[in-house]
């Protein structure tokens, strides 16, 4: 069943789109590409630095480093500087865990005034939650089908 749209409506669209910026998908991609990048360079940096200085395995290294990146989103979410990196980098800030962690940090932020519990809580797990349910059903189904192709 097609709705179809008065002249009011077709004129108020017509409005719309001639009001609407010009979508740079090159420029974006390539400012995302160099901000991920240079997200994952100082990730590189900082697990670098655990293996060399701290004689760790790069393996190891793997979880403080990226306990580092969230640490450090987090924070600077907090002063204002990552919303600001966000706006110039797009997506290429928003992939990585440092956008999850921007994701969380503003959420609690955002609702702050409402209390520890109804407000930062609560609201910071609306975005973290389906997150983490997603991510440990897609863990679950990725282990069950190395398990039935190395078992089988």
């Amino acid at each position: 069943m097609s709705v179809r749209m008065g002249e009011e409506q077709k004129q108020y669209q017509e409005f719309l789109k001639s009001r609407q910026p010009a979508k740079h998908w090159l420029k974006n991609s390539i400012r995302a590409f160099f901000a991920g990048g240079i997200i994952c360079l100082i990730g590189q940096g900082i697990q670098e630095t655990f293996v060399h200085f701290y004689h760790m395995s790069e393996q190891m290294a793997g979880n403080p480093t990226v306990a580092i990146l969230i640490f450090l989103s987090a924070l600077f979410t907090g002063i204002g500087v990552y919303d600001v990196f966000a706006r110039y980098a797009g997506a290429g800030s928003a992939v990585p865990v440092t956008g999850f962690a921007n994701a969380i940090a503003s959420a609690a932020l955002e609702h702050k005034s409402e209390g520890y519990i109804t407000g930062i809580g609560t609201n910071m797990f609306k975005v973290a939650g389906p997150v983490i349910v997603y991510g440990v059903v897609a863990a679950f189904f990725v282990g069950l089908v190395r398990y039935v192709f190395t078992n089988f």
